[in-house]
C-alpha cells in the first residue's frame, strides 16, 4: 500500500464522518437567543411599597411588568397603578399605559391614557383628571404636563393646555386655553 492510498482512505473517512455529522445536526433547532444582559431584573405581577424618611408609606406601585435597565438603571413599567396616600391615609390612584422611572427615583414619566382619581371617601369630593402624559416629581410633591388636561369635580369641569399640581399644598393651575363649566347641583 502506498502513501497516496493511505491519505486517500483517511480523507474518505473524514468526508464520510463530516457528511454524517451534518445530516445528523440539520434537524436540530437553532440555539435560543440568550439574555442580552441589558436588564438587571424583571418583575411580573408585583406590588412595591416605598417608605419616606419617617417610615410611612409614600407610594405604592402595582403593575404586571417592570424592567430595570442595566445600562442607565432606569425602569420601564407596563400599565402602572400608583397609589399616593394623602395626609389622612386615603389613596389617590394614578394610572397610565406606560411608565418610566429615573435611576434615582426622583422623576416618573407616565404616558398614554393618564388618569388620576381622588380617594373614594365622603370627606373628599370625587375628583378626576385625564391627560396624555404627565411628569411626576415625588420628592418635590409636584406633577406637570404640557398636554391637554381635563379635571372633573361634582358640578364643575375644567380643561386647559399645560397643567401643574403641587400635592403638598393641594393646589393646581392650568397654563393656557383654560375652559371651565359650572353645573349647579339640583
Amino acid at each position: 500500500m502506498n502513501w497516496r492510498t493511505a491519505i486517500g482512505g483517511v480523507l474518505l473517512v473524514a468526508a464520510l464522518l463530516s457528511g454524517w455529522s451534518l445530516l445528523r445536526d440539520r434537524n436540530k433547532p437553532a440555539p435560543a437567543v440568550g439574555d442580552d444582559a441589558s436588564k438587571d431584573y424583571v418583575l411580573h405581577d408585583f406590588q412595591i411599597v416605598a417608605l419616606d424618611e419617617q417610615g410611612k408609606e409614600s407610594t405604592t406601585l402595582r403593575a404586571p411588568l417592570l424592567e430595570r435597565s442595566r445600562a442607565d438603571e432606569t425602569m420601564v413599567i407596563a400599565t402602572p397603578l400608583f397609589l399616593l396616600p394623602d395626609s389622612e391615609g386615603n389613596h389617590w390612584e394614578l394610572r397610565s399605559d406606560k411608565g418610566w422611572v429615573s435611576a434615582k427615583g426622583d422623576q416618573l414619566k407616565l404616558t398614554g391614557n393618564v388618569s388620576g382619581d381622588s380617594p373614594k371617601v365622603p370627606s373628599v369630593p370625587p375628583t378626576t383628571f385625564r391627560t396624555d402624559h404627565l411628569d411626576v416629581f415625588p420628592n418635590d410633591n409636584k406633577a406637570s404636563t404640557d398636554a391637554l388636561v381635563t379635571l372633573t369635580r361634582p358640578g364643575m369641569t375644567q380643561s386647559g393646555v399645560g397643567f401643574e399640581l403641587n400635592s403638598s399644598d393641594k393646589t393646581y393651575h392650568f397654563r393656557s386655553q383654560v375652559k371651565s363649566r359650572y353645573t349647579p347641583r339640583q
